[in-house]
């Protein structure tokens, strides 16, 4: 009963700061400088460990599932199902994880320092509000650079996948880029797009919450830093499901 009632304390902590953050656009001063600052810091900084991922992401998919494909006459199709899983599961599911592991992470200690510095206490005493200055900036940075991100994945994805394909299988490339084409559906791009918008608001708010509360000294920063993302994580696993699902029902995509 004592989770369950933290559980519920903080889900309506963190929604208190996204409204705060969100209604804090509409007034002035606007951080502009601050979002920017927050999307290289995201955006460029996020995007080799991005990459990387996608493309060895790609390159597993095929190892693994061409045997298969080969045992029921369906290799041609190699590109279809890499596309497939990658745009619509692996590719913003893997993105939104490897962003809360430096992401998340980052900001948690951020402003865990800075509230046990009692930097966030000056701010207020100086008339700043922190959820406008400090949470605000890092959120819109998620919710804008994680769907970009994501796509990056995605076609280095695909980029692993046909490199692996052709040079272990033999499959041409021709062959495989007509399969992803022919695999690639609207709603797919819409649904990979979607799914990171949301991952970015969680994995944004989780850890600037995570941050600001943070008691205990020095000590408390990194327990903060880890609570922030391994919660993000969870949060974004769970919430994925239920996203897939109801781009399912708004679409009518078939499962994978």
């Amino acid at each position: 009963m004592n989770l369950l009632k933290k559980f519920l304390f903080e889900l309506q902590e963190i929604t208190n700061l996204i409204i705060s953050a969100f209604f804090g656009l509409f007034k002035s001063p606007r951080y502009v400088k601050e979002i920017i600052r927050q999307m290289d810091l995201i955006g460029v900084g996020s995007l080799p460990i991005v990459l990387l991922t996608g493309f060895f992401t790609g390159g597993v998919l095929i190892l693994q599932t061409y045997p298969t494909l080969v045992y029921y006459g369906a290799q041609a199709e190699a590109g279809r199902a890499v596309a497939t899983s990658l745009i619509r599961e692996l590719g913003p599911v893997l993105s939104a994880l490897m962003v809360s592991g430096r992401i998340g992470s980052a900001i948690s200690a951020e402003l865990g320092a800075m509230v046990v510095s009692q930097q966030i206490d000056a701010m207020r005493a100086l008339g700043t509000d922190p959820n406008r200055k400090l949470v605000a900036p890092r959120i819109i940075a998620l919710i804008l650079m994680l769907p970009l991100l994501t796509v990056a994945a995605d076609v280095f994805g695909l980029l692993g996948g046909g490199i692996v394909a052709k040079n272990l299988y033999g499959l041409d490339y021709n062959l495989f880029i007509t399969s992803v084409r022919n695999g690639i559906t609207t709603e797919d791009i819409i649904g990979g797009i979607i799914k990171p918008l949301f991952f970015g608001l969680i994995i944004g708010s989780v850890s600037c919450y995570k941050g600001l509360s943070t008691t205990d000294g020095t000590v408390g920063v990194g327990r903060s830093t880890t609570s922030a993302v391994v919660l993000s994580s969870i949060v974004v696993i769970i919430f994925d499901f239920f996203l897939s699902r109801a781009i399912q029902s708004i679409f009518d995509i078939k499962p994978i």
